[in-house]
Parts: structure tokens; C-alpha cells; sequence
């Protein structure tokens, strides 16, 4: 008989815990500190409060689950399931992976850490295709197993609309942050695999879309196996603009509809812990390779 498993993923995914009821998955919510106080994603911080509080300055920090937490929901849920995949966000971006994967070493594998170097609509992807795996009979081993030799068949790119929260977090230095904000530079930064990395400048937005959308064509055509939606998924990301507008991400997916027409194209708001340090105004472009 097939082994129950239960499929967690973290709010990186950019699941909202109402999505996770629907689609039978469960999501444990990143924490954050604000002013010292804590807050946790999608329960005592929305999308909305967490954008306003970065507009007026405060010092926001991104954390990771407390061991408590995590085995306080592995043990409820392994009341009611046989085993557990548990899907972090990317290694590279974060320690909670690594704190999970140790902590998972006293349940005796009943629960499988995926280190597959997913974020925000890649994570996502990675665990509705979970939920796909092991409704085609694959054990929770197996599915880590799955996802883990999967984890270069995705990729993301972003384009900042500022770089105050990248020269904030250290990530650059304030003399390129300025002589960037001089030219109005618009960076796209790459992630492939764990690293946020570089990718190129854009002189203006549209360039820098047109950059993205490049990138991920050629992507799919040499990495992926070809621009097909039978192959692909294509997704779009973003963090709000001034006010919570998505107007920007809601353009930038027509136009990207019109250059993938028979694709259909989800859009998520990027998750809080990169938020942090790109800020608003951002828009990205992802995909991942259909699992076979």
C-alpha cells in the first residue's frame, strides 16, 4: 500500500495559507523582525503591512524557523501521515534548509529535506510537483531524490527598480549604489541555482524587460529542451510598487504573453524574504522544466 506523505514548503513559496488549504500542501510561515518585534508571513504580517513598514524605514530582518516550530508541525502532521517532504527555500539564500535537514535526522526518515535551490514561483512549482509525484505512487525518498536532480532545470531573473535596499543589506557598495542610481541603472540579477547573482544593466525598463524575456527564451531553448508550453512553465514575480500597485507586474506579463503566446503564465508576488532586499518595484520572469 502507498505511504501517505505530506508535502511542506515554507511562505517563501509564495503559497498564502489559504492556497495551501485548497491545494493540500502545507506552508510554515517565514519569520521576520521589525523594530525588534516579530512578525510572521501571511499570519501577523501581510503583504500590504510589510511594504509599508519598509517605506517608512524600518529596520526589517528576515529569519528562519525556529526548531520548535518546525517539528511542532512534522509531529502534528506525521499524526496523520506516514511520511513528510519538506521543501525550504533555496540553501544558498538561507540556513533554514540546513537547520531542517538536521532536525530531520531524529524522525528516523519519516521526513525528507529537498535542498533543490527553489525560490518564491520555483518553490512553488517544486511543491505542487510533490503532490504530483506522490500521487504517481514515489515515497517521500524518492521524491527528494526527484526534485534534487531536478533542481537546474529553473531559472529566474529580476529587475530592480532600486538599489537603496541592495547597498542597506551590504550586498553592494554605497559608491555603486550611487553612481547606479546617477545613470538609473535598472539591474537584472539572476538565480541559478543558489546563488542571486549579477546578470546585467538596463538603461531603461523597458531594455531591461526586453533582457529578461531574452534570457529566459534562450534558457528554454538551451537549457530546458525547447520554448514549448508541453515543456515549460512560465511564471511572472514581483514585488508592488508604491501604494501595493501590481499595475507594473499585470503590463509586464501581457507583454510576456505576447511573446509566449500559448503558455499559461501564473504571477505571484515575490516572496518577503527577497523582497527585503530588493525592494518595491521589482519584476521578474521565471520557469521551470515539466516534470516528465
Amino acid at each position: 500500500m502507498t505511504k501517505k506523505t505530506a508535502v511542506v514548503t515554507d511562505s517563501n513559496s509564495g503559497i498564502t495559507q489559504t492556497q495551501a488549504k485548497e491545494l493540500g500542501i502545507y506552508v510554515l510561515p517565514m519569520p521576520f523582525m521589525i523594530n525588534n518585534e516579530i512578525f510572521y508571513e501571511d499570519i501577523t504580517l501581510s503583504q500590504k503591512e510589510f511594504y509599508a513598514r519598509l517605506a517608512e524605514g524600518a529596520d526589517v530582518i528576515t529569519s528562519q524557523p525556529t526548531p520548535d516550530a518546525v517539528m511542532k508541525l512534522w509531529d502534528s502532521l506525521l499524526g496523520e501521515y506516514d511520511e513528510i517532504v519538506h521543501i525550504p527555500m533555496s540553501s544558498g539564500l538561507s540556513g533554514s534548509c540546513q537547520s531542517a535537514a538536521v532536525l530531520a535526522r531524529d524522525y528516523g526518515g519519516r521526513v525528507q529535506v529537498v535542498n533543490n535551490q527553489r525560490i518564491s514561483v520555483t518553490q512553488r512549482q517544486s511543491a505542487l510537483d510533490a503532490l504530483a509525484l506522490a500521487e504517481r505512487g514515489m515515497d517521500a525518498a524518492q521524491i527528494r531524490e526527484f526534485l534534487e536532480e531536478d533542481k537546474f532545470n529553473s531559472s529566474i531573473y529580476i529587475m530592480l527598480d532600486t538599489l537603496y535596499y541592495l547597498k542597506k543589506g551590504g550586498r553592494i557598495t554605497p559608491a555603486a549604489a550611487a553612481l547606479g542610481t546617477i545613470l538609473k541603472l535598472k539591474p537584472v540579477l539572476q538565480i541559478q541555482g543558489e546563488k542571486l547573482d549579477a546578470f546585467a544593466k538596463a538603461r531603461t525598463v523597458s531594455q531591461g524587460k526586453s533582457i529578461m524575456l531574452s534570457a529566459i527564451r534562450a534558457d528554454m531553448e538551451k537549457r530546458f529542451g525547447g520554448a514549448d508550453k508541453d515543456n515549460i512553465w512560465l511564471e511572472i514575480a514581483y514585488t508592488p510598487g508604491n501604494g501595493n500597485d501590481a499595475s507594473a507586474a499585470e503590463q509586464f506579463r501581457d507583454e510576456t504573453r505576447a511573446q509566449f503566446a500559448d503558455f499559461d503564465i501564473h504571477m505571484d508576488p515575490l516572496s518577503l524574504s527577497i523582497a527585503c532586499h530588493i525592494g518595491p518595484g521589482a519584476l521578474a520572469v521565471a520557469c521551470c522544466k515539466k516534470i516528465r
